[in-house]
């Protein structure tokens, strides 16, 4: 009997943990709002230092929630997302990145530099990203649509390590300020993400 009850109760828990894991739309619609005070608005910047705040719309599930998740933990740093994360449970997380996934992508943005040179300097980040941006692998970000800028900022953070991550900064260390614009340019004149939409 003890070994039935056991078995029952790890098979509880196991549905209780994929329930946890699909997150929640409508609850996530909910708990989001706060976040389009800021993703929500076409064009906004970040006051300093000044780039485009990041499309998260259409962003990957997993890659949301690995990012939130570094946020309240402070491994990721950016003051208002610390201060936004750190009171958020992991079905929080699990329901806002449900819903910020499902938004529609958009046609792409503009972008400068030389786009046309963007496909042949990013085939590094097409492993991981996707050959137009949409990567297939949930756990890293979509970069297509993403705002030129933000791209740009993201890159050269990893190159100098003031965002660290092995692996990027490894790759990124290896570009020059005029091939990463125009990666950035290829990325964002993709059709891929949007900023929070209503839906």
């Amino acid at each position: 009997m003890p070994i039935l009850k056991n078995l029952i109760t790890v098979l509880l828990c196991l549905a209780c943990a994929n329930v946890l894991a699909a997150g929640d739309y409508k609850a996530g619609k909910i708990k989001a709002y706060t976040c389009s005070g800021c993703h929500g608005i076409v064009n906004y910047n970040n006051v300093y230092p000044t780039y485009r705040v990041p499309r998260i719309g259409g962003q990957n599930k997993e890659y949301l929630v690995i990012a939130l998740q570094a946020f309240r933990a402070g491994e990721r740093t950016h003051k208002n997302m610390n201060l936004q994360a750190e009171g958020l449970s992991d079905l929080d997380i699990e329901d806002i990145a449900v819903y910020l996934a499902a938004q529609t992508n958009n046609a792409g943005t503009d972008s400068t530099g030389n786009a046309a040179t963007g496909p042949s300097k990013s085939v590094t980040c097409q492993a991981c990203h996707g050959a137009t941006g949409m990567s297939s692998q949930p756990i890293y970000p979509n970069l297509a649509g993403q705002h030129q800028n933000y791209l740009s900022k993201a890159l050269h953070d990893f190159r100098d390590g003031s965002r660290p991550n092995a692996i990027m900064s490894g790759f990124a260390g290896q570009l020059s300020d005029a091939d990463i614009e125009d990666i950035a340019a290829w990325y964002a004149g993709q059709q891929g993400l949007t900023e929070i939409r209503d839906k």
